[in-house]
């Protein structure tokens, strides 16, 4: 729940992924965002809260399919995300070629068109106090908007 702010987790579902990627509902809510504790899969803690439409990406993330376009969604991780590839969405733990990067407390938006993000910076090894693209080039390319 320390993903979003208060107001947002308090009503949300809360589900728990397990080491074999199936969902486990913890909790039913009623103001459509889902929150997960952690992704099982990462070598951090990475503590997430979403709306409906970032739920459905991210189950096309998970289930390896394609994420819908331009069907936008919103994302919270404001406990941060302690380790993620920058350029490989299925990365479990970092190498050479993977530019693992630490990330700080943030929102993201996912789904948009992939014109949206041409307008921000795509680097393997972006500077994370600013706004940036995450996996670009990927099906599950998002933008990350770090929150101070």
């Amino acid at each position: 729940m320390q993903a979003a702010p208060k107001k947002v987790s308090a009503k949300a579902t809360i589900v728990a992924m397990s080491a074999d990627g199936q969902m486990r509902t913890l909790r039913e809510g009623s103001n459509g965002f889902t929150c997960m504790p952690d992704n099982p899969a990462t070598p951090g803690p990475d503590p997430m809260c979403m709306d409906q439409a970032a739920w459905e990406w991210a189950g096309a993330w998970i289930g390896h399919k394609e994420p819908a376009v331009g069907k936008v969604g919103f994302m919270y991780m404001l406990a941060g995300g302690t380790d993620a590839s920058n350029t490989d969405p299925y990365a479990t733990k970092p190498n050479a070629a993977n530019h693992w990067v630490k990330t700080g407390p943030h929102v993201m938006i996912v789904g948009a068109e992939p014109g949206f993000y041409d307008m921000y910076p795509k680097d393997a090894d972006p500077d994370t106090s600013v706004p940036y693209v995450m996996w670009p080039g990927t099906p599950y390319q998002h933008l990350m908007i770090p929150v101070k």
